[in-house]
């Protein structure tokens, strides 16, 4: 709710220190900033904390310097920690140069990371629902999906929602529905739904998970639009990791909203890697 800020002037080698306290309203954001212009400071830092830092960045970038700063090296001395004392403590290890700056990309690179991880969080929550739906099958005798390699293929999902309509079923109609070359298996996924219950409940709840699954693919589709507006002035950049045996188009879209096109950030490849976690520690 609000935030505490300290002015370091320095009159010889003696500091000298301002501190004044701002609410994190919009309007007393302004008003920090004025206050920082006033005084001819262009360079401050501040300890990122959860989401807190964005709005204090958004209102600053424009026209001053701003250091975010990990907590673990901007962490006061044990027994003076409150929000003056901290305050002082961050403003003088930064006047020292003793805080290395955290990576934040440019706000169109930020807003673009927005959209790749909720994207990879929908990406997961239908993951999940694939698993809750294979195993509704699972616990109601069907084995189906130890025998047709792909559950969500044409051949399974014709044949899970036949199980799903019907209260007797019928293994060999069931091996009627396969498709392709799925049809060699036909005694096996006669074997694999016979015995199959489901009561009526079980069905519903399956039901509404199928409905779940569907609204996130149009979710994902509707962020894939976005996302190829967005990256569109990005294509020789997206061209050239695609290069990366492995990489397709939407890893290498990931790739550029979590590192950006600004290489400059990172004093070498080394020290690209060990930001994206892929150094290991032994």
């Amino acid at each position: 709710t609000f935030l505490v800020a300290t002015i370091i002037k320095t009159d010889g080698i003696v500091p000298k220190y301002s501190k004044k306290r701002f609410s994190t309203f919009s309007r007393d954001l302004l008003a920090f900033k004025q206050w920082l212009l006033d005084n001819d400071c262009k360079d401050v830092c501040m300890e990122s904390t959860g989401k807190y830092w964005v709005p204090v960045w958004n209102i600053l970038e424009d026209s001053i310097h701003v250091v975010v700063a990990n907590p673990k090296w901007v962490s006061a001395v044990k027994g003076n920690k409150d929000d003056n004392k901290d305050s002082k403590w961050i403003g003088d290890l930064f006047r020292m140069g003793l805080v290395p700056g955290s990576f934040v990309p440019d706000r169109k690179i930020r807003v673009l990371r927005e959209f790749t991880r909720y994207r990879y969080k929908l990406i997961s929550m239908r993951s999940s629902e694939k698993n809750r739906f294979q195993n509704a099958f699972t616990v109601c005798n069907s084995t189906l999906d130890a025998v047709l390699s792909d559950s969500f293929g044409k051949s399974a999902t014709a044949i899970e929602n036949y199980l799903l309509e019907t209260d007797t079923v019928n293994p060999e109609y069931c091996a009627s529905l396969l498709k392709g070359s799925a049809r060699k298996k036909s005694a096996e996924v006669m074997a694999a739904v016979e015995g199959f219950r489901m009561s009526a409940g079980q069905k519903e709840r399956v039901r509404i998970i199928q409905g779940h699954f569907a609204d996130l693919d149009e979710r994902v589709a509707s962020l894939d639009v976005a996302i190829n507006k967005m990256t569109a002035d990005y294509e020789d950049y997206l061209s050239l990791l695609r290069t990366i045996p492995g990489v397709d188009r939407n890893i290498a879209i990931t790739i550029l909203s979590e590192i950006g096109v600004d290489m400059e950030q990172f004093a070498s490849s080394k020290r690209l890697c060990r930001w994206a976690g892929l150094t290991p520690g032994n």
